[in-house]
């Protein structure tokens, strides 16, 4: 069994993750003149799955980047080599994610001719040993579980223990939702919990307060404009469990209550706390 991040991994899961990160096919994203002069099809009506929306953060590219280009491996290897580096060099212009630098991989991976001898993207060709590969991409910028350090769960909450050191079955399952699945409400932590649902159960469920080192004391920060952008919830003896995003590479996580605030520190950003109701 594949451990990544302090959790175990199963060969089902990591086949899924090949083709969270490498799709059969990929979107491009180009401007009207790139399209135009490089000669690529587009299909600006494609909708991307919520994988890929989160394998490339589509939320993320250019806005001057409003062609899509849907290319297969055999399509963009069909490309001639100068259009394939101009493309490749658009996606970091563009902001588009799943475009490593050859030098980070080049001690697994030979992948210099694929475009321009600096960047590259991810293709199945290049996933054929996915043990090796895979969990470097997924533990990337992150600290690992340390929900096996844990020696005390908390009785009150008792489907935190479940949840900790799990990977979701796909992209959606956010920090909104592994709170209120930790507190008891069923099916939260396998859907892409909105503001509003989550706003209504800390109104309906929760009260200003609460300790840091006693379990059921959740932790809401929230944007200057009062919008709240992330959540955990403690767990006791100073352990938080959490999910840092909605994506499919993050885990439901256990870490310290500093790691947790250290980790989600960001300008512009207030904590509150606030208590489960008994």
């Amino acid at each position: 069994m594949l451990t990544v991040l302090g959790i175990d991994v199963s060969p089902d899961l990591l086949e899924r993750w090949v083709d969270w990160l490498a799709p059969d096919e990929q979107p491009f994203f180009l401007t009207k003149k790139q399209a135009a002069e490089w000669g690529l099809p587009v299909d600006d009506d494609r909708e991307p799955t919520a994988e890929q929306r989160d394998t490339y953060r589509t939320y993320g590219v250019a806005g001057e980047a409003v062609r899509v280009s849907w290319l297969s491996e055999a399509a963009y290897s069909e490309l001639p080599k100068a259009t394939r580096a101009a493309l490749v060099r658009a996606q970091v212009r563009h902001d588009r994610a799943a475009v490593p630098t050859v030098r980070r991989w080049s001690g697994l991976l030979d992948v210099r001719g694929q475009a321009d001898g600096h960047r590259f993207v991810w293709w199945k060709s290049l996933l054929t040993k996915p043990g090796l590969v895979l969990p470097a991409i997924v533990s990337e910028d992150l600290g690992p579980s340390r929900h096996a350090e844990v020696r005390s769960w908390p009785a009150e909450f008792p489907r935190v223990r479940g949840l900790a050191g799990t990977y979701p079955d796909g992209s959606g399952p956010n920090c909104f939702g592994t709170v209120m699945a930790a507190c008891g409400v069923e099916g939260a932590d396998a859907v892409w919990m909105q503001r509003e649902p989550f706003e209504q159960w800390l109104a309906e469920n929760t009260e200003t307060g609460g300790r840091d080192d006693v379990p059921g004391t959740v932790f809401v920060w929230r944007d200057g404009g009062q919008l709240v952008q992330h959540a955990a919830i403690t767990i006791g003896d100073g352990w938080m469990l959490h999910k840092p995003s909605q994506s499919w590479m993050t885990p439901r996580k256990v870490r310290t209550v500093g790691e947790v605030k250290r980790s989600t520190r960001t300008a512009g950003w207030r904590l509150e706390r606030r208590k489960v109701n008994a």
